[in-house]
């Protein structure tokens, strides 16, 4: 008798960490790891007038992060709502004014001008759509 309960208790063990691997298989399949691409805005002219097109051709994601390369004597760089971009104000955001500013996506589109009287308006603002 003392073999078969010893022989119950390997197959016991066996199920449950069987059990176990397979539960830990389910969760890895659930939990996702989201890298996030990177773009530099404007490429290597940077941040400028120029770059309101510069989206097109890309697909850009929840979670990728934009860099906006820039002279800050000369630019900075807002982070704006739908209004406040379509009218070229700042929405009462507060300029980012690193120069190198780093900004990442969230879903939906993303909004951002450079605020300096006139910049705006000439066309250095950009919306960015990301899934």
């Amino acid at each position: 008798m003392a073999q078969g309960g010893g022989s119950a208790r390997v197959v016991n063990k066996n199920v449950l960490v069987g059990g176990l691997l397979l539960l830990l298989l389910c969760v890895l399949q659930c939990v996702s790891v989201v890298e996030g691409a990177t773009y530099t805005v404007g490429g290597r002219q940077g941040w400028g007038f120029q770059t309101n097109s510069w989206t097109a051709g890309k697909r850009f994601r929840a979670g990728d992060t934009l860099v906006f390369n820039y002279n800050p004597s000369a630019h900075n760089l807002v982070v704006v709502g739908a209004g406040a971009y379509r009218s070229c104000s700042t929405g009462g955001s507060r300029p980012l004014t690193s120069g190198s500013d780093k900004v990442t996506l969230r879903k939906g589109v993303n909004y951002f001008i450079c605020s300096i009287p006139g910049h705006c308006t000439s066309g250095m603002k950009i919306a960015v759509p990301a899934t």
